[in-house]
């Protein structure tokens, strides 16, 4: 079945901008909860908005509603995006993450750093005022730092001080 929600929920996606970065199907009682996380460039380069989820959640459910895919049961319909928790896996993930903190676990050793640029198979973090080039598939763990104040040099437009 996830196979076929997958074939039915990846071209939505697409024509919205987006990738699935996951699904789930889990059953309760007798519904079942679709979960499908997705990801994106989005238009600052640094994620989805949650405009473009939203409208994505709306296609997503009226092609579920239109086919037999998930059987006759009900369902509840779950669409997110990866969230600021979810651990930076590809060059992807770094490259939509430009200018946060991120603590990395590499095989000797764990480093935070800022992302200061990505390459084709690297992230390069500023560490204490020193760049250093991080390749991906070393990397046993990232995952994003959360600053309530981040450098303004880092911000996004809109982003406002308060």
């Amino acid at each position: 079945m996830e196979l076929e929600l997958k074939r039915l929920i990846e071209p939505i996606l697409a024509e919205a901008g987006l990738e699935l970065d996951s699904l789930e199907v889990t059953p309760i009682g007798k519904r079942r909860i679709v979960r499908v996380v997705v990801d994106g460039d989005g238009p600052q380069g640094r994620g989805p908005l949650l405009d473009d989820i939203s409208a994505a959640s709306s296609l997503i459910s009226a092609a579920l509603d239109s086919t037999d895919t998930l059987g006759d049961g009900p369902y509840t319909l779950e669409v997110t995006s990866r969230g600021v928790g979810a651990p930076l896996t590809d060059v992807k993930h770094f490259r939509r993450n430009y200018g946060r903190l991120v603590k990395v676990k590499l095989p000797d050793e764990s480093i935070t750093g800022r992302i200061v640029g990505v390459t084709d198979i690297a992230a390069i973090l500023d560490i204490d005022g020193n760049t250093r080039e991080v390749a991906v598939d070393l990397v046993r763990k990232a995952t994003v730092q959360v600053e309530l104040n981040p450098p303004k040099e880092f911000a996004l437009p809109g982003d406002e001080e308060i």
